[in-house]
């Protein structure tokens, strides 16, 4: 059975076969001992998006990884980053300094912050990422079109990445044909991808895709 750390577009948490270009945490939020998930779905505000392989370190997922044979943070895997950064991710400083230094200064830039820092931007994603409270903006199916590429929205449970003027139906294993953002099945999106994150898009951040 593959272990429940998926992790969908609204950030919620499942056990699926697939696991993605890129891995991630949000904390230790696991039990070592039967490697499951705790109740809590965080442990810190800073939600990271890491690369799968880094200077030949090797984890066992939802291990013990820390010295003393204590659990370390918790692997979760992400189809790519569009999906991860609607999840409310960000990129890590570790392991994707020079990614991570280019979402911070854009974040700098988008908001008219001269000295931007990552404690800056995780607070404000606390507060926008659906999995920790926050909440999906009311679309006009008209304004699809103004969102910068990478933006994910949903309909219902369905989630839909928008890239080139179109959007490209998302599941765990890739992205289906691009639909028209006209297509009925559009009908009164929400946009998951946090305000932030948004403006960060808009701001020329290009993000990781899959496929």
């Amino acid at each position: 059975m593959p272990l429940q750390n998926r992790v969908d577009p609204f950030g919620a948490i499942h056990a699926v076969p697939e696991r993605g270009l890129f891995t991630g945490n949000r904390g230790i939020i696991h039990d070592p001992e039967t490697r499951t998930l705790l109740k809590k779905r965080w442990a810190l505000p800073a939600w990271i998006i890491c690369v799968c392989q880094f200077r030949n370190v090797r984890r066992e997922p939802m291990g013990r990884n820390r010295p003393g044979g204590k659990a370390g943070w918790t692997e979760l895997f992400f189809l790519d980053e569009v999906t991860a950064l609607a999840a409310g991710h960000r990129p890590c400083f570790f392991c994707r300094r020079e990614r991570a230094t280019d979402f911070v200064s854009r974040f700098g830039e988008a908001f008219g912050i001269e000295l931007p820092r990552a404690p800056m931007v995780d607070k404000r994603l606390h507060k926008e990422r659906l999995a920790s409270g926050g909440q999906g903006a009311r679309l006009d199916p008209a304004s699809l079109a103004s969102l910068p590429g990478g933006t994910m929205i949903a309909v219902g449970n369905k989630c839909y990445a928008l890239l080139d003027g179109s959007a490209l139906p998302w599941s765990f294993g890739g992205y289906q044909p691009p639909i028209r953002l006209d297509a009925p099945e559009l009908a009164n999106p929400i946009m998951i991808t946090p305000p932030t994150t948004v403006a960060v898009l808009r701001a020329g951040y290009r993000p990781v895709w899959a496929g």
